[in-house]
């Protein structure tokens, strides 16, 4: 969503056209995004930062405002990327990572430290408006982390009511699809049995504080699985047949929307037909291994596209129309460090250098067919400190103005 704010635009008679020209630039750079879009935000990008090679958190924070990305989810607190987004206006989701889920569980007082160093401390510069507890905990393989996790999330709540900070930062948890028996059709949908007893305590708790429901919805990962039944064009927004759901007598033409309507209907069952529905994490990877069906750049600019498009619209789904669909995209950058088949370590929107992985609506920092010449690093900027790019920027703007 594009930010907007009141500025003052002077009126220049001399070479009018490069000032207005470098206007633009250092405005798209320096100013702060408005964070009058906390209702109508649709689109966000999970950060996340199992890599080597990636830029520093102050110049991923140009990068974002370049883009007019405004959301954002972190899988940590990271001090140094919530100092760098210190007065961005980027309102940010941070994670409380899963081992920590047994610590935060025990106290209160343990909870309260970590939101006063990693929350507290930081406010209101840097927009934190949520916390999320853990990561895929139900439904996982580490049952232990299923009893900690409610628990766990209490405490944060309590500690944040104590601070008074409760209405400004949210805690929720987000799950895979792990946590569903099935999906299909969409008004199938119900929490796994084993699942259940851990969900509802969950989802009343949540309810009672306000919390939406957070699901990882990839319709890649359905369609990786089981490419011989469904369609790629179904799972990539592209015309299909679709599906027909004979109980709700609702038609699907994309699987992103079906998802998300099967988290609708299992909350519907269990008791919770108000509680709203957020994708924490959807994507397509742009390379796999050969046994991953799909994995390709042209697949992943197809779904990434298709997806801004269907969110930009703001609007819901054919089982819950009044419910704006919103989605954080996973991911900002692909991260060469994380562990797993190939898809894993490619699912980035930009690459490191600030350039676009493929042409998704964006325009990066460096634009990829742009002349050499003309460009500058990205990591450049992060290195050489913002006075030296500035004065680049003054120099290539007076290259074109000369052209």
């Amino acid at each position: 969503m594009e930010c907007t704010s009141s500025v003052y635009l002077p009126t220049f008679h001399m070479g009018s056209s490069f000032f207005l020209w470098l206007f633009l630039i250092f405005s798209v750079i320096f100013s702060p995004v408005s964070a009058k879009h906390s209702v109508t935000w649709t689109y966000g990008v999970n950060y996340g930062r199992i890599a080597n090679n990636l830029p520093q958190p102050e110049s991923v924070v140009t990068l974002l405002k370049a883009a007019k990305i405004n959301h954002i989810r972190i899988y940590d607190a990271d001090h140094g990327v919530l100092q760098a987004f210190k007065g961005s206006g980027i309102e940010i989701i941070i994670g409380l990572p899963n081992e920590y889920l047994k610590e935060i569980s025990i106290g209160e007082d343990r909870a309260m430290n970590w939101v006063q160093e990693n929350v507290q401390a930081f406010l209101p510069d840097t927009r934190i408006r949520g916390i999320a507890v853990g990561n895929e905990i139900l439904g996982g393989t580490t049952i232990e982390l299923w009893e900690v996790l409610l628990p766990a999330a209490k405490n944060v709540y309590s500690a944040l009511y104590r601070l008074g900070l409760q209405h400004t930062v949210e805690v929720s948890s987000p799950h895979s699809e792990a946590v569903f028996a099935n999906s299909f059709p969409p008004s199938a949908c119900i929490f796994r049995p084993d699942v259940a007893p851990f969900m509802k305590p969950l989802l009343e708790f949540f309810s009672q504080i306000g919390s939406p429901f957070y699901i990882n919805a990839y319709p890649f990962l359905a369609y990786k699985n089981d490419p011989q039944h469904i369609d790629i064009n179904y799972a990539l927004f592209k015309d299909n047949r679709g599906i027909y759901d004979a109980k709700t007598k609702l038609h699907y033409d994309n699987m992103f929307e079906a998802q998300v309507d099967a988290a609708y209907a299992a909350l519907d069952k269990a008791g919770f037909s108000k509680m709203q529905v957020i994708v924490s994490e959807t994507g397509w990877a742009s390379r796999g291994d050969p046994d991953e069906a799909g994995a390709n750049v042209k697949n992943a600019r197809t779904y990434n596209r298709n997806l801004r498009k269907l969110l930009a619209k703001k609007k819901g789904t054919p089982f819950r129309p009044k419910m704006v669909i919103k989605a954080y995209v996973f991911a900002l950058f692909n991260e060469n460090l994380k562990p797993g088949p190939t898809s894993e370590r490619n699912f980035g929107l930009f690459k490191p250098d600030g350039s676009i992985s493929y042409d998704v609506g964006f325009t990066g920092l460096v634009p990829s067919a742009a002349p050499p010449s003309i460009l500058v690093s990205f990591k450049e900027i992060a290195g050489q400190g913002w006075l030296r790019w500035s004065y680049l920027l003054v120099s290539t703007a007076w290259a074109v103005v000369l052209l």
